[in-house]
């Protein structure tokens, strides 16, 4: 049986480096993707049979660009995970327009490029797809200073329940994990502030962040067979910071 390829962006840090790690554990052969290539090739050069290309994923020629080469090099491409992502906290009558739009260009519409292109080959060659799309709890219970990461990451939520209405009929399921306060490079300097770290943790029943390998179990399991009737699902990782309504 050949190894599923599964395709992650935003796999040079963080969840998403965690996710390219739990995958290649399982045994798929996994393509790192990255902005930050030197980053995407050091995660990749620490798993068996992986790969990493550079991907802005912003970049619609390039995302169409980097499907046809994986589909060339290594077969059609079994998953997909969108971790590529930012964060401007900023208080909402601050913002600035381009931190605002470029918030959404990326997390938003840089996860529907690269979800399409790879829709579109799975489409065409029939062969089906699971996709994980990362979105997070800030999507539905915002912090202060969230407009934009907020509205960005609500729009994942919502965009993945449109996708998986489209593509059901095609083999393709579509979920989102959205991950509560993660112990990861982006958060690093909230969670070294023992004030705001306390602010935090006192919204987290479980009173501690997650890990990364918490979140990639999550998306592993969306990605697996043992979840081909889920779809369309938004998926809290969270210690129970949802659960507080």
């Amino acid at each position: 049986m050949n190894a599923t390829i599964s395709l992650v962006t935003g796999a040079g840090s963080g969840i998403g480096a965690e996710i390219a790690r739990t995958l290649a554990a399982r045994g798929d052969v996994v393509v790192c993707t990255d902005r930050d290539a030197d980053a995407a090739a050091r995660v990749a050069a620490t798993l068996p049979g992986a790969v990493a290309m550079a991907l802005d994923v912003m970049d619609e020629l390039a995302a169409a660009d980097v499907v046809r080469r994986v589909t060339a090099e290594l077969g059609p491409i079994g998953v997909l995970v969108c971790s590529a992502g930012i964060e401007i906290g900023a208080p909402a009558a601050h913002l600035t327009r381009a931190q605002f739009e470029l918030t959404l260009a990326v997390n938003v519409t840089g996860s529907f490029l690269v979800a399409q292109a790879v829709a579109r080959a799975a489409i065409d060659g029939g062969t089906g797809l699971r996709v994980v799309l990362v979105s997070s709890v800030n999507g539905a219970r915002p912090l202060p200073g969230q407009a934009a990461y907020a509205a960005s990451k609500g729009g994942v939520r919502a965009m993945t329940a449109a996708l998986a209405v489209d593509w059901a009929q095609h083999d393709i399921t579509v979920n989102a994990v959205a991950p509560g306060v993660t112990d990861t490079p982006m958060s690093a300097t909230s969670l070294a502030d023992p004030a705001k770290r306390a602010e935090l943790m006192s919204g987290i029943p479980m009173d501690r962040p997650a890990q990364p390998a918490e979140i990639a179990s999550a998306v592993a399991f969306l990605a697996s067979p043992a979840a081909s009737y889920i779809t369309g699902v938004y998926l809290p990782v969270d210690g129970g910071w949802m659960a507080r309504g």
